[in-house]
């Protein structure tokens, strides 16, 4: 199911659960997504930019999307923030989790971008590196310092 303008209801904003050693913890992300399903999430948003995405490797980003995929085996749509530095590495991300079965992809524009323009010219060159995955925008100035004025 790809994500299109039909979506509805909450999509869970997860964290990315650790063991005291500090590598993934599939079992507690396994936990995850099932107490969020029970409890009605309509679709999961994982490795967004306020947490411990940006700490990730890329293999580390894609092992938990993939996991989180083969929980949610298809019963909601799962959205993967794949805002990275570089186009290079945000369209492997993005082409790995759509493989796997993510309905699309979540990208941040990055620090540094100054006006709507450059925030949309930056935007037009996010979605070419990870065509054709349905992306959306992940707007939080409070972390990225980058502040979008209109919409369009």
């Amino acid at each position: 199911m790809l994500l299109d303008e039909s979506a509805r209801g909450v999509f869970v904003i997860t964290p990315t659960p650790f063991t005291e050693a500090r590598a993934l913890d599939l079992a507690s992300t396994d936990r995850m997504i099932e107490g969020f399903l029970a409890a009605g999430a309509a679709g999961f948003t994982i490795l967004g930019i306020m947490g411990e995405a940006p700490k990730l490797e890329a293999a580390e980003a894609l092992e938990f999307a993939r996991r989180v995929l083969r929980r949610v085996d298809g019963r909601v749509p799962v959205i993967v923030g794949v805002s990275a530095p570089g186009f290079a590495s945000m369209r492997a991300l993005a082409r790995g989790a759509m493989e796997a079965g993510a309905a699309g992809v979540m990208i941040a524009p990055p620090g540094g971008q100054r006006g709507d323009d450059a925030v949309i010219a930056y935007m037009a060159q996010a979605s070419e590196a990870v065509a054709p995955a349905p992306y959306v925008l992940q707007d939080y100035p409070q972390a990225t310092g980058t502040f979008i004025s209109r919409s369009g």
